[in-house]
């Protein structure tokens, strides 16, 4: 994800040297200028990695990150409707319409979308890995995927709201089960039966499944998109 948030750092070099660091309330984001013929540029490792067409998913799917991810997505596609785009992801999951908004997105964008687990892609990010094009879904060797089954925390106390709640989850749930038939290459029933329960996948297993394509521990093994 672009981190659009840019300040100033002292001690900056125009010969295109770290800058210092940049400090949030989350880690550490090391900053760097460059010189262009059109003068000195400055940008962090985000910015740098959206300009390689590569887009880094590393929080949790909500709406926010989910409009970010979209955005990028669609500002690349115009950029060059022909050279892939790439999705990396560590993330928790989050918000099942966060989900769909992205994942629809993917499927509605003329590149191919390469996408890459690195660390752990849960629930709704798993549908994520899952959902990129045939051949280029990757896995780095420890990384970790968990699918389940959608939940509702709704706090309503009324009959008719609770009906309503339940039957949305059923919807979501049926819709998850879908992606995950779609994408992989385990049966429907098997996916019901694994979804009851938190599934935890190794790269092994997500290969077995088919949510992934390869297992990559170095970008000298991978064929086609860069990694």
């Amino acid at each position: 994800m672009v981190n659009t948030h840019m300040n100033n750092f002292p001690g900056a070099s125009a010969s295109g040297l770290y800058t210092g660091p940049q400090v949030d309330n989350r880690y550490v984001v090391p900053r760097f200028v460059e010189r262009t013929s059109q003068g000195v540029r400055e940008y962090d490792p985000y910015a740098k990695l959206f300009e390689e067409r590569v887009i880094f998913l590393g929080v949790q799917i909500d709406d926010a990150s989910a409009n970010d991810v979209m955005a990028q997505l669609l500002c690349l596609e115009s950029m060059d409707p022909d050279r892939d785009i790439s999705i990396y992801i560590n993330s928790p999951g989050g918000s099942f319409t966060a989900l769909t908004a992205i994942y629809d997105t993917m499927q509605f964008v003329k590149p191919d979308i390469q996408t890459v687990c690195m660390g752990q892609a849960a629930s709704a990010a798993a549908i994520l890995l899952a959902a990129g094009t045939p051949g280029k879904r990757m896995a780095l060797p420890h990384a970790r995927v968990l699918i389940h089954q959608p939940s509702s925390q709704t706090g309503r106390e009324q009959l008719s709201d609770l009906e309503i709640a339940a039957n949305e989850i059923l919807r979501m749930r049926t819709q998850l089960e879908d992606m995950l038939a779609r994408h992989s290459t385990t049966p429907l029933e098997k996916i019901r039966e694994d979804i009851e329960r938190d599934k935890i996948l190794t790269a092994e297993d997500a290969l077995a499944y088919g949510l992934v394509d390869q297992i990559v521990s170095t970008r000298k093994t991978t064929a086609g998109a860069s990694l």
